[in-house]
């Protein structure tokens, strides 16, 4: 009697809701694209992690980065992998986010490689440099310029998708790109590129995230909680396992495992620890506020955007504080 009471109420709310309870059973659609720490989202859906915690997620590859910023920003995913340099631009530009996870920081694997006849950052002056206008690569150049006395305008930028830029580097219609892994190592061997400045240059200044559109943490907290309790726990798997879980990256990212592990030497995957201090409102370049007000400030300098938004608003950090409480949802 009380399972068929059951099936009426739940038939009748159904009846009533319809849309409310197919927006509840949809999976939470979740882009990535190529990037080391990123891979492991393969490994948390193929390890059968998502599934044990009950997590609803289809995990949607963009093999360009750029795409999956505008898919976020138009609402045609939930969530998306990105940098918080380009989370802090969508912010200014009013796009409704929250960070809930730092899955790494860039550590040498985003880097502007130069040919070998350049030895510094100066020699770049009036050659032609490609990077993608708007993102991570386009933000780690300016650095590199600024820091090495140069301007913008004292180089010949071509705006070029990284997926280009890494093939033309190799075929030498370049003087010097920036790169990240995959991307990078390839050039590297296969173009004789040579890194003039990297993310190992600026540590902390790259922190790679996980974003979810207000909407979502709104109306879905528990299937957000679920798929952070996932992520730790691929990550202590792949801890005890660690050729398991190297190879079902490698295979999504086409390379060897052993290409692979050394693509990951350029990235510091964050623990639940690591998080727990991103998102401490501290001076530290550790704190995702302090590196995020830092970032905007360049950004607006640079007049790439006009107001620089106050990123503790878009901190979510309940989320991986509740791991560390509860260790589950």
């Amino acid at each position: 009697m009380r399972l068929a009471r059951w099936l009426l109420v739940f038939a009748a709310l159904i009846s009533i809701n319809p849309l409310a309870y197919a927006q509840a059973n949809k999976p939470v659609r979740l882009g990535l694209s190529p990037w080391p720490g990123w891979f492991v989202w393969f490994w948390v859906r193929d390890g059968g992690f998502f599934a044990k915690h009950g997590a609803n997620v289809e995990l949607v590859w963009f093999p360009v980065y750029s795409d999956s910023l505008q898919a976020f920003a138009a609402g045609q995913v939930d969530g998306n992998s990105q940098t918080l340099s380009d989370t802090v631009v969508q912010a200014a530009k009013g796009v409704p986010l929250r960070i809930v996870l730092v899955n790494d920081i860039s550590y040498g694997a985003d880097a502007l490689i130069a040919r070998p006849q350049y030895q510094t950052v100066k020699d770049l002056k009036g050659k032609t440099v490609a990077t993608e206008l708007g993102t991570v690569d386009h933000f780690l150049l300016l650095q590199a310029l600024r820091r090495n006395g140069l301007k913008e305008s004292d180089i010949r930028l071509v705006n070029m998708t990284i997926n280009d830029a890494g093939p033309a580097f190799i075929a030498g219609k370049l003087d010097a790109a920036v790169l990240w892994e995959p991307f990078l190592s390839k050039a590297l061997t296969e173009g004789k590129g040579k890194i003039l400045f990297s993310s190992r240059d600026t540590p902390g200044l790259i922190p790679d995230l996980l974003v979810f559109n207000q909407r979502v943490i709104r109306e879905r907290p528990g299937e957000i909680g679920r798929i952070l309790a996932a992520w730790f726990d691929a990550l202590e798997a792949w801890r005890r396992e660690p050729e398991k879980a190297l190879t079902v990256m490698a295979r999504y990212a086409a390379i060897t495992v052993e290409e692979y592990r050394r693509l990951l030497s350029g990235v510091k995957v964050y623990t639940l620890e690591d998080n727990l201090a991103a998102f401490e409102m501290t001076n530290s370049w550790r704190s995702l506020a302090h590196t995020g007000r830092e970032i905007g400030r360049f950004l607006q300098n640079v007049g790439y955007i006009r107001t620089v938004p106050k990123v503790s608003d878009y901190l979510e950090p309940s989320f991986v504080r509740a791991i560390r409480v509860g260790g589950k949802r």
